[in-house]
């Protein structure tokens, strides 16, 4: 059953928990992992690297679930009155970071299962590899695990970029229905 009426112009309560719970998580991750790979060996290093990846593991079903949610309960329109192209741009954005997010950490578990390095959740316990020993592999899983990390990073800085393009400049309450429920004041 859909926390959101029909015609509601905010999101859900709990399309609103899952949006910032996995922002929070991926905007640690990000700079954990610029971090962890830019500095010497030791113990901050290790620390950073069991954060990113436990958060990582926490990443999957989140998002898992976060899909399945929107899939079922639709977000509410954007306005009439924007054009057809930002529309796509919009849909095109979420989708890509909605792909994209779920195929990173999947990369990660491979790439860390092929080092072979322990994937161990928040020192509760250890995930299996997914992958054989292969240290080449593992370095070609990075390579490409870090260009996703930019990648993502650069759909967030559009997305917040268009949020905030929404909120200052066409003065809407598109990004304010990820904060609240009932429908916006006018401006």
């Amino acid at each position: 059953m859909a926390d959101t009426a029909p015609g509601a112009t905010a999101y859900s309560l709990t399309a609103r928990i899952l949006h910032w719970l996995t922002a929070a998580l991926v905007l640690t991750m990000i700079p954990a992992g610029i971090v962890m790979v830019n500095i010497g060996s030791g113990a901050l290093q290790d620390s950073l690297f069991n954060l990113h990846r436990s958060l990582g593991v926490v990443l999957i079903p989140l998002i898992l679930l976060r899909l399945a949610y929107r899939l079922i309960n639709p977000p509410p329109p954007l306005p009439a009155d924007i054009p057809l192209v930002q529309h796509l741009a919009a849909a095109s954005v979420h989708w890509a970071l909605y792909a994209l997010l779920i195929v990173q950490p999947i990369l990660g578990w491979v790439g860390t299962s092929a080092f072979p390095a322990p994937i161990i959740v928040f020192g509760l316990f250890e995930l299996p590899p997914v992958w054989p020993p292969d240290r080449a592999f593992s370095d070609q899983m990075f390579v490409a695990h870090r260009a996703i990390g930019y990648l993502i990073a650069l759909l967030i800085t559009v997305h917040v970029c268009a949020a905030l393009f929404h909120h200052l400049v066409r003065r809407d309450d598109v990004l304010l229905r990820m904060w609240s429920a009932g429908r916006m004041p006018a401006r």
